[in-house]
């Protein structure tokens, strides 16, 4: 069991970098396609994979239920084009950092422990820090990594009510087929005014790749050997891992306040996830997959910005699907 944990913790840093290193990527194809191109092919990237894997019977699917899918890829749409543009303008690290209060947010609202309280405190100095008036101070880039944190914080609200309603990755994969085809538009504009270099093109796609689909992959693999909660504890390092391949790939060096400044946020969200649940929350154990073959079984985590979540108070949000006789929870992929 400890080799198996050991296992999963060096999948866990494997999957949090590949995440950073395909926003860096992505981030080289910004001055051509600029965040709405790469944004774009991502969510193209997103939608092939999860509907190759989640294999969804989208007929099924009943006028109720499109209703919050339909929701869940206007956040993922939403989501993901406001970070990409914060990054461009404040950098990888601070981005990734602003929009990691979402999950925060939901974590400190769901509880009303005392600790909760003392981790919003303790967060938000943390958080006017970063935000600090400065000569090159790019507000508009703050509230875009703002709008990803509360893009992020619909998408574990609405990938819970999704959950409940579709068995495996049956909304997630629809979410994202439709979100996929939202950019179809966007990414011709784009693309037919800013063409884009092969070099662009590459960038972009390796993106897709290293933010969506490997993280996707390697969370379902982790989930089967670790606790979700320890996932979710251990994926809140991911600020961190942003500025740090920020400052190798990008070159954007973050201030000593800053860096401190994200310590303290990582810190307090996952205080946060380790408490945050009820008193009475059932302890998680290594997800059994055994004799299902879906993508199932995984409660969602709201810590890791790629794919791969558990609900921000610590307590699974599971619907029921059978699999050959055994129940499994569906399991809701981090957003695409």
């Amino acid at each position: 069991m400890r080799r198996e944990r050991w296992v999963g913790v060096v999948m866990m840093l494997g999957s949090g970098l590949s995440t950073q290193v395909g926003a860096s990527v992505a981030a080289l194809a910004f001055p051509v396609i600029g965040p709405a191109g790469v944004v774009a092919i991502r969510q193209w990237v997103a939608a092939i994979v999860l509907l190759a894997v989640g294999r969804p019977r989208l007929r099924s699917i009943t006028a109720r239920q499109w209703r919050p899918v339909i929701g869940l890829a206007m956040v993922f749409a939403v989501m993901n084009l406001s970070l990409y543009t914060a990054i461009d303008r404040v950098g990888l690290g601070l981005a990734v950092t602003l929009e990691f209060l979402g999950p925060l947010a939901v974590a400190l609202l769901g509880s009303r422990r005392v600790l909760d309280l003392v981790c919003a405190l303790v967060a938000a100095p943390a958080v006017v820090l970063l935000a600090r008036p400065q000569a090159t101070t790019d507000y508009l880039g703050i509230g875009l990594g703002l709008l990803a944190a509360m893009g992020w914080a619909f998408y574990i609200l609405l990938n819970r009510k999704v959950g409940r309603e579709l068995p495996g990755a049956t909304g997630s994969a629809a979410a994202a087929a439709l979100s996929g085809l939202a950019y179809i538009p966007v990414g011709v504009i784009v693309l037919l005014h800013h063409p884009a270099t092969l070099a662009a093109a590459s960038y972009a796609l390796v993106a897709g790749v290293l933010s969506s689909a490997v993280p996707f992959l390697v969370d379902l693999l982790t989930l089967r050997r670790v606790p979700a909660q320890f996932f979710g504890v251990f994926m809140s390092v991911n600020p961190v891992l942003a500025a740090m391949v920020g400052l190798v790939v990008l070159h954007q060096e973050p201030a000593i306040v800053d860096w401190a400044a994200i310590l303290v946020i990582v810190a307090a969200n996952a205080v946060a996830i380790s408490f945050g649940g009820r008193d009475d929350a059932p302890h998680h154990n290594p997800v059994p997959v055994e004799p299902c073959d879906l993508v199932h079984g995984v409660p969602e985590l709201a810590m890791t910005p790629a794919f791969g979540k558990v609900s921000a108070d610590g307590e699974p949000q599971t619907s029921r699907a059978t699999c050959e006789g055994t129940e499994c929870g569906s399991w809701q992929p981090s957003r695409p």
